[in-house]
């Protein structure tokens, strides 16, 4: 049986609670939209292993950018943490919100269509060169071939 590398723990103290509370709240304030991005997160954290291999690092941000290109624009529930007037400050922002709601909308929509353009456009291009390169790698291939045969026709006959 395995060993922890280290343990937490202290009389009256229940550790095992603590780690459950920490991960609930870290579960509830990714759903909240207050931690980063978990597939930024999951790309910084894979840097590393993909800067080996070229090809496969641009598949992976390109399927990186895919994935988030997109401002989520759906409404939102506002909350108040304060205990002091709550109630007043949450119905404050709430008409705030709502009295912006149309033009934040209306940007937002503006920027998922300049990102969608924007994926669309280094897709494209990276598509475009892929092709080209691999052509050009046949090009070689079949150029080195006919060497070959002039190379091994020459070297045959005297």
């Amino acid at each position: 049986m395995s060993q922890p590398l280290f343990e937490i723990g202290a009389d009256g103290i229940d550790a095992e609670a603590i780690v459950r509370e920490i991960r609930e709240t870290v579960e509830q304030k990714v759903r909240d939209g207050l931690l980063p991005d978990p597939a930024a997160a999951r790309a910084e954290r894979h840097n590393l292993a993909y800067l080996r291999d070229q090809d496969s690092l641009m598949e992976y941000y390109m399927a990186c950018l895919r994935e988030a290109v997109y401002v989520d624009i759906n409404d939102f529930e506002i909350r108040e943490r304060r205990r002091f007037g709550s109630g007043a400050l949450k119905a404050l922002k709430t008409t705030i919100w709502k009295l912006l709601k149309f033009y934040t909308y209306r940007l937002w929509s503006q920027q998922n269509q300049a990102n969608g353009l924007l994926v669309a456009a280094v897709d494209g291009v990276d598509q475009k060169l892929s092709r080209k390169v691999a052509e050009q790698e046949a090009r070689i291939q079949a150029l080195e071939e006919k060497l070959a045969a002039i190379e091994s026709a020459a070297g045959s006959n005297p």
